[in-house]
């Protein structure tokens, strides 16, 4: 090989070695903003079961199946969050619903919110992704009674 294409491929693998240090350090940013996939702040909570309380509406927890989301693996193993309508945050930031001290959690992973009587489980955005069972999940998903959600190392069922 002359001296000259060693040069070159020398100079391409350090192009792409910087190429990569920069996509790692955007991914990096992205996640530590709490933006979701689509470069968006994420909201805090659903405007529509804000506006259905202030309505007068009767509420639809009576419909919804499953009343409480419960950890059943991970370090926080038997903890109990009742589900009353509000989204419940998963991930690393201090402001979530649950927080997940787990290296393979986003700051913000996912969240879980009521709509039209079911709970739906919905990922942010996050690197290594939340699955329902053996399925990443792409768009919001409807949340079974007794199927696993998982975040990382920690699983989360929805129980009656």
């Amino acid at each position: 090989m002359s001296e000259l294409a060693l040069t070159l491929a020398r100079f391409t693998f350090l192009g792409l070695l910087w190429l990569f240090v920069v996509f790692a350090l955007l991914a990096l940013r992205k996640d530590l903003r709490g933006e979701s996939a689509s470069g968006t702040e994420v909201a805090a909570t659903p405007a529509r079961s804000q506006r259905g309380r202030k309505s007068g509406r009767t509420s639809r927890r009576s419909k919804v199946k499953g009343t409480r989301l419960v950890v059943t693996e991970g370090p926080l193993t038997g903890t109990e969050i009742p589900l009353e309508g509000a989204q419940i945050t998963l991930g690393r930031a201090p402001d979530s619903t649950i927080v997940i001290d787990d290296d393979y959690a986003s700051s913000r992973h996912a969240r879980i919110y009521e709509s039209e009587g079911a709970w739906v489980a919905e990922d942010l955005g996050s690197t290594n992704g939340t699955w329902i069972d053996r399925t990443r999940l792409t768009t919001p998903t409807v949340l079974p009674v007794g199927a696993p959600l998982r975040v990382g190392r920690t699983t989360l069922v929805i129980q009656k």
